[in-house]
């Protein structure tokens, strides 16, 4: 059975068991394949700085006015509609879950008036056909993953009332800088849109970008409010942390601190200073009130060797440190022990030439003590990130990847294979693994065609993963269902006008 066929037969019966063992066995193979070619192809880069565009209908250049009336007769007006369809298949009598998710949503920015712009947008989501998302697997005990972020994490029978007011914010322009303050979407390495189910995580605060000069900008703030990937609510910042699975603590029991973290505050600074045109530094720092500090040095390296043609090496290092008392002063609700610490490296070397992207990437998480960050927040900012998978909540990790991407530009299309291979601590040492992930080995296929003509502002995205356990050990159902062993499908059209 082909690919193709797998989805097809997986969008038409809608549930069941979608997927067949050739299948998972060709997904095997692929990602064995890109394991062993790790020491003959490179990788494509990973954009920390870019920035957030899911609005990519109708646009314009901006011009200052004078005239209040002027500056919103000439602002712009976009829609976005996107449909979704995910399916996870698991392993052996372990549940599978599928969801048709469909919504729509509009948003407005007016031109400048003497600097100052407003925005606005919403959003609403429909479920069309799901499985019973509130459905817990009888084998693990455990609920739902990958489907219910569609919709609404707090309520999987929420079919309905879902949706939200994204953004609503004053921007005030001066000459190569903005200063943000309102509800609004930004991206960074820790605090991101993470956009890859309906709508995106969403702040609240103060943002300003700085660049008033040649080779330096600025860019930070300071959030108060965070609506996470999957909710339809704003949080407070403590609030926001543990929506998602909290994992376990240092003994292995289920963590406590949901709903119990005292912190007001996040903020970002980030330093991005371009020291020629091969090199570029950039610097980040993430502080979470009376929890977690986090520091990151990122430094880009490019060596061109004609116009379609380029070798980069990238490499990252982040150090984190609890601050204040780690979210509570009772170490059974605390999101971080007092003296845990952790450091992570994180290297890609890549090369384009023409229209191939290729890359390879190695991740070290030391073993003195998990990297932690609010899943609600964002992905991780590893360049082994695979989608589908994180590596937060681990120590002593070892991380590699390898991805080829092909650009046809003649039919706006993209392929991309990725694979690799993440070596994990036991499941059963709690103190360096959080939720009791196994070792596992990962490929996906990524396909991406933007259409023409009178399709044209219509996007398609399949994308297929699949997980395979590469653990040494006694695992429990647990440990496997919906982390391993198990096949996803996702196909997403995108309409922007």
């Amino acid at each position: 059975m082909s690919i193709f066929r797998g989805i097809n037969k997986a969008i038409v019966r809608g549930t069941g068991k979608l997927i067949t063992d050739e299948v998972k066995l060709k997904f095997l193979f692929l990602g064995m394949f890109l394991l062993f070619a790790i020491n003959l192809t490179f990788a494509q880069h990973q954009e920390l700085l870019e920035k957030p565009n899911l609005w990519r209908g109708k646009s314009k250049r901006y011009y200052d006015t004078s005239e209040i009336s002027r500056a919103f007769q000439d602002g712009v007006l976009q829609g976005h509609f996107r449909y979704f369809f995910m399916n996870t298949d698991n392993q052996g009598a372990h549940s599978d879950y599928f969801a048709h998710a469909a919504g729509g949503g509009i948003r407005y920015e007016s031109a400048p008036y003497r600097g100052i712009q407003v925005a606005v947008s919403g959003f609403f989501i429909f479920n069309l056909h799901s499985s019973d998302l509130g459905l817990v697997d009888s084998l693990s005990n455990q609920k739902n993953r990958y489907e219910i972020q569609l919709f609404d994490i707090a309520n999987p029978y929420n079919f309905k009332d879902i949706d939200r007011l994204e953004e609503l914010y004053v921007k005030y322009n001066f000459s190569k800088s903005t200063i943000t303050a309102g509800r609004q979407l930004i991206n960074t390495p820790f605090i991101n849109l993470q956009d890859g189910r309906m709508r995106p995580t969403g702040v609240e605060g103060f943002w300003a970008d700085i660049a008033e000069w040649k080779n330096t900008r600025i860019e930070g703030g300071y959030l108060y409010g965070i609506t996470p990937r999957g909710t339809v609510e704003w949080y407070d910042i403590g609030e926001s942390i543990g929506l998602y699975g909290v994992g376990v603590d240092h003994l292995g029991n289920r963590s406590k601190y949901a709903g119990n973290l005292e912190s007001n505050w996040v903020t970002v600074v980030g330093i991005h200073q371009k020291v020629n045109s091969h090199f570029q530094l950039n610097a980040w720092n993430t502080t979470i009130d009376d929890i977690l500090s986090t520091n990151m040095l990122q430094a880009d390296f490019v060596i061109p060797r004609d116009k379609k043609n380029k070798i980069y090496f990238k490499s990252q290092i982040i150090r984190q440190l609890p601050i204040g008392n780690g979210g509570n002063e009772n170490a059974q609700f605390k999101y971080i022990q007092d003296g845990e610490k952790a450091t992570t490296f994180s290297f890609r070397l890549g090369q384009t030439q023409n229209t191939w992207d290729f890359n390879l990437n190695y991740t070290r998480i030391t073993s003195e003590g998990r990297y932690l960050m609010p899943r609600e927040w964002g992905r991780d900012p590893f360049y082994t990130f695979l989608p589908r998978e994180r590596n937060e909540g681990l120590g002593n990790l070892h991380a590699a990847t390898v991805k080829i991407t092909k650009s046809i530009p003649k039919i706006e299309s993209k392929i991309q294979l990725s694979g690799g291979y993440f070596k994990l601590p036991s499941v059963y040492d709690y103190r360096l693994n959080k939720y009791g992930l196994p070792s596992y080995a990962q490929a996906n296929l990524d396909l991406r065609h933007d259409f023409g003509g009178i399709w044209k502002g219509m996007e398609l995205q399949v994308l297929v993963a699949y997980k395979h356990e590469m653990a040494d050990e006694f695992l429990t159902p647990k440990h496997i269902f919906n982390k391993v062993n198990m096949m996803l499908y996702n196909v997403v059209f995108n309409y922007h006008f």
